[in-house]
């Protein structure tokens, strides 16, 4: 089992890259408007414990909090400093301001492509196991990675949600269920259990689809269209929290513990499934189950909440700055920057003690992380 310490290194190393890559995109942004920034840091704000090296007026520097990064742009809240952010174009404000949301998007978007590519396209009409869970009701009745699931008591599957369905209508109850495997029908009788956890599911199997290989084109736009719904279930969330379509349990804010969490189980779950594999002598008539691939989605599901939510028109968030830049393009007329400096200002210091709050109920409240 891997200790919880490695999964805190890679916690914080996928948590300060996404943070970097936001940053990085203000950067690139900045340089190509002209606007001059005068520190790049690695780490957030805090005691500078060395300064790398300087690049056409940025001072690269190291910080003591050393996750993730932040730009200082020359003039950030004073529209009175030349060459600075807050003095420059509007469009050019706007630029920068969405370039770190940008950088987040696209991250997820790469990181799905390759999954996609590494992983295949489901190929739909049959469903596959793709993993067993060790004690489960499966693992006892015999059933293995790489079978593929006909029927459940005489019903023929084709999909997995109606699969799943009528697993859970069975609940502690035996159930008859024909896989083939490898060209031969097998009957198995398993009985999917209530008491298990909603993480474990009541059988213990990943359902999901054949795969062939992915050509690039596929994995691009497959990467492109999962980032995209994605993004856009987020952007829908407050409605179909306001019209009742999600319980306010299901749409909770995590804090950086409850992130952590499901770090550890993804972490977890990819070796475990790696050292499994790797048992399999390449001769076994029974393939080898696919390793996982939980911590890469997570990060990619990770990237695109980031860039989404610093897009809503939140005061100190980017989207915030830009819905206070949006007036003087509209309208010709700028907001007075002492007024958008307060808002902000007031701003930071609620969003920092919501974030404490939600830190408090992850601990109180842990996140019951289901399987993906």
């Amino acid at each position: 089992m891997v200790p919880d310490f490695v999964s805190l290194i890679i916690f914080l190393l996928a948590l300060g890259g996404m943070i970097f890559v936001h940053e990085l995109g203000h950067f690139i942004a900045a340089r190509w408007a002209g606007i001059e920034v005068e520190e790049f840091g690695l780490g957030l704000p805090s005691y500078k414990i060395a300064t790398l090296f300087k690049w056409q007026g940025t001072e690269f520097t190291i910080h003591a909090l050393l996750l993730g990064g932040f730009i200082r742009p020359k003039g950030e809240n004073d529209p009175n400093v030349p060459g600075g952010l807050a003095s420059a174009n509007p469009w050019k404000r706007l630029v920068v301001l969405f370039a770190g949301p940008l950088m987040n998007l696209l991250t997820a978007i790469v990181v799905f492509s390759f999954l996609i590519g590494s992983e295949g396209v489901p190929v739909r009409g049959s469903i596959k196991i793709d993993s067993v869970a060790a004690n489960s009701p499966a693992e006892q009745a015999n059933i293995q990675a790489g079978d593929i699931l006909l029927s459940i008591n005489g019903q023929s599957v084709t999909e997995v949600e109606p699969a799943i369905a009528l697993i859970k209508e069975n609940l502690d109850q035996p159930v008859e269920m024909v896989f083939d495997r490898s060209g031969e029908q097998v009957t198995l009788t398993a009985t999917p259990l209530s008491t298990r956890k909603a993480s474990e599911g009541a059988l213990g199997v990943g359902l999901g689809y054949p795969t062939r290989p992915a050509t690039f084109i596929e994995s691009v736009s497959g990467g492109f269209t999962v980032t995209g719904i994605q993004a856009a279930t987020i952007v829908y969330l407050p409605v179909a929290l306001i019209r009742g379509a999600i319980a306010p349990e299901d749409a909770r804010f995590i804090g950086f513990k409850g992130i952590f969490d499901m770090f550890n189980v993804a972490v977890k779950e990819d070796v475990s499934t790696r050292q499994e594999a790797a048992t399999i002598p390449p001769d076994a008539t029974t393939p080898a189950p696919r390793p996982t691939n939980w911590t890469l989605n997570l990060i990619g599901v990770l990237s695109i909440s980031l860039g989404v939510m610093n897009l809503f028109p939140i005061p100190a968030l980017d989207g915030g700055r830009i819905l206070f830049t949006l007036p003087e393009i509209l309208f010709r007329k700028r907001i007075p920057a002492n007024w958008e400096n307060t808002v902000n200002g007031i701003a930071m210091l609620l969003l920092i003690g919501l974030m404490l709050f939600v830190n408090v109920m992850d601990f109180v409240n842990p996140v019951q992380i289901p399987t993906p």
